[in-house]
């Protein structure tokens, strides 16, 4: 429980001792109605302590008409026409069920910082042989960290020296242990299970994996989704309309066929406002909210709004990058066709050139080439997105990458049209050969496919930057409706752009990526999926969701999780406006008293809160 709603319960419980002690005056002693009046104002004051100061909030930001604005004309009149214990035991209650929600958020908001929010307490820094324990954020990069079994990785890092197994469930909630090597990247809020290993600090502490990740889901908390505007927006509406009612139910019967019975009439009015007071609808639908947050985060699923929750929901149109996302993003060497040398030296020139990019398609030619490389032969390297990659390698300017790279260099190159990715090599401007690098399907794509047509009837489309000929095949094997290859960052963009004009108001558009090259689409697109992007900032800061493991089928738990989230809420809108209508009918008509409008009010929103709580149990 945080200092503030500490205090916050401290003063509402001051406030009940004083309630109940005058109403213990009431009984017990003959006092006046003066004395009274008096009693229960200052037991009023207090207990909605917390209700005025957000009113008065409202005000100053002139939001007039709220459910606030409901409660505290109501007490006021019942305070008025003498109904002193009725009219602070609703302000009592409201406060109460404030409370309530406030503590669920609490809690909610501790849930996910157990789940996330792991950072450790101190790092370990190797200083010429010495080790200090420092605070994290006072590690910079290029610092060496010890890290030793049992302790939290403080900060991304790179093995430099020693081997151990990796516990990342914290993380990427892969239960099973990962293996870590010499020149392997670690990540913050990991645990180092069997071996003291040295690592090479990558990023400061605020720049850390899991640093960007809780402040992920703490801007989660502060965005309205969708259904929580329609709340905001339905009381607008709904506030006028419930006072021009009670002040209808006040004065037209009094002045018809009631006449001259004010007490009566201004009585039923005042139980009107209590029980048009939307207490459950306003409370319920945030913790409905930000339970799908908590659910999601607990399978390794960060949301980054409730209004993505809403829209994933909705969603019938799924584009997807192919390379790392449809695929499993590693390559391997399919064939070696060199012109003017042995295919061995095209590979060797080719692996030399790569050798300082991270790219798969670069480890592929490394691991291909199976050799020493020799980086100090390698000069000016440059990598150019969507063409590949150019340096100076043994004196001459080297060039290795796709036919579009060979077009803008104007070298003549044989046309290759075959399954996989081709690679062209040329050195200085004469063309040496291509090498065919494949790739294949992850093996979970085909069923994830399957279930968003079934249950989504979903459109599904892949945009990728790689050739036609290995492409189309795995577009065919999954069964894509659509396909576009060879396109550029920007030919994406603009692909989606077509697709979201095409859409109504009632659909929505998911881009599923996994790179730097996927983030324009990412942040177009009305929900931005990234799979498996904890190195990727540029991914993390342009996706709406983030998986943290790369696994196709979390996308299916992101959608149920969603869909869950809109059936709690509407069934508590639905429950709560059937309830309310009943009850008024029956105020009005002079069945309900205060006393039963008061409990009626309250049992709806607590079961609300309660419905909307259970999203947070919720198991995909």
């Amino acid at each position: 429980m945080t200092e503030k709603l500490k205090k916050r319960c401290i003063i509402y419980s001051v406030g009940v001792l004083v309630y109940v002690s005058a109403i213990e005056a009431t009984i017990h002693l003959t006092l006046t109605d003066r004395v009274k009046f008096i009693w229960f104002l200052i037991a009023y004051l207090i207990i909605g302590f917390d209700a005025f100061k957000k009113l008065e909030q409202n005000l100053l930001q002139k939001k007039f008409l709220s459910e606030y604005t409901l409660i505290i004309l109501a007490t006021i009149g019942a305070l008025g026409i003498g109904r002193y214990v009725e009219g602070v035991l609703v302000i009592l209650l409201f406060e109460l069920g404030m409370i309530f929600e406030a503590f669920s958020r609490d809690r909610a908001k501790k849930n996910i910082e157990e789940l996330i929010n792991i950072r450790p307490e101190y790092a370990t820094r190797k200083v010429h042989g010495r080790e200090f324990k420092v605070d994290p954020s006072a590690l910079k990069p290029g610092h060496i960290i010890v890290i030793k079994p049992g302790e939290r990785i403080p900060v991304d890092a790179v093995i430099t020296s020693g081997t151990t197994s990796i516990d990342t469930k914290a993380i990427t909630g892969e239960a099973i242990p990962q293996s870590a090597w010499p020149g392997d990247k670690i990540y913050s809020g990991c645990i180092n299970l069997n071996g003291v290993i040295e690592a090479k600090v990558l990023e400061l502490y605020v720049d850390s994996t899991v640093s960007r990740i809780m402040e992920m889901v703490e801007d989660a908390q502060n965005k309205k989704a969708e259904s929580e505007t329609f709340i905001t927006r339905f009381s607008r509406i709904y506030t006028p309309l419930m006072l021009l009612g009670a002040f209808a139910v006040m004065i037209y019967p009094s002045l018809t066929f009631s006449y001259g019975n004010w007490d009566t009439w201004i009585y039923r009015g005042l139980i009107f406002l209590v029980i048009a007071c939307p207490c459950g609808l306003v409370l319920s639908v945030p913790i409905a909210f930000l339970g799908g947050i908590v659910t999601a985060a607990r399978h390794g699923i960060v949301m980054k709004g409730g209004n993505f929750l809403e829209d994933l929901a909705k969603a019938d149109t799924f584009i997807f990058d192919k390379t790392g996302t449809l695929t499993e993003g590693v390559f391997h060497v399919k064939e070696v066709k060199a012109i003017g040398m042995p295919n061995e030296e095209l590979l060797r020139i080719a692996a030399h050139v790569e050798c300082h990019s991270n790219h798969p398609i670069a480890q592929s030619l490394r691991e291909a080439y199976g050799k020493e490389i020799a980086e100090n032969k390698v000069y000016r390297m440059r990598e150019i997105p969507g063409y590949g990659v150019n340096a100076t390698f043994e004196g001459e300017r080297v060039y290795v990458g796709n036919n579009r790279l060979m077009e803008k260099q104007q070298i003549l190159c044989d046309d290759v049209s075959q399954p996989g990715t081709v690679i062209y090599v040329a050195v200085g401007k004469k063309y040496a050969g291509y090498i065919v690098i494949a790739d294949t399907i992850k093996e979970d794509a085909v069923d994830t496919l399957q279930y968003l047509k079934e249950k989504c009837k979903a459109v599904l489309v892949m945009l990728t930057g790689d050739t036609k000929s290995g492409s189309i095949q795995v577009a065919k094997e999954l069964e894509m409706d659509y396909a576009y290859a060879d396109l550029m960052p920007e030919d994406k963009l603009e692909q989606v752009e077509d697709f979201l004009r095409i859409q109504d108001g009632t659909e929505r558009l998911v881009c599923v990526g996994d790179g730097i090259n996927d983030a324009p689409v990412l942040a177009r697109a009305d929900v931005g999926i990234a799979m498996g992007a904890l190195g990727s900032a540029a991914a993390i800061e342009a996706a709406d969701i983030v998986l943290m493991e790369d696994e196709l089928p979390r996308i299916i738990d992101a959608i149920k999780i969603s869909r869950e989230t809109l059936r709690v809420v509407n069934q508590n809108i639905t429950f709560a406006l059937v309830v309310k209508g009943l009850i008024l009918i029956l105020a009005i008509i002079g069945y309900f008293g205060m006393w039963e409008a008061i409990l009626a009010e309250v049992g709806v929103m607590f079961a609300a809160i309660l419905n909307a709580a259970w999203v947070a149990r919720y198991n995909v």
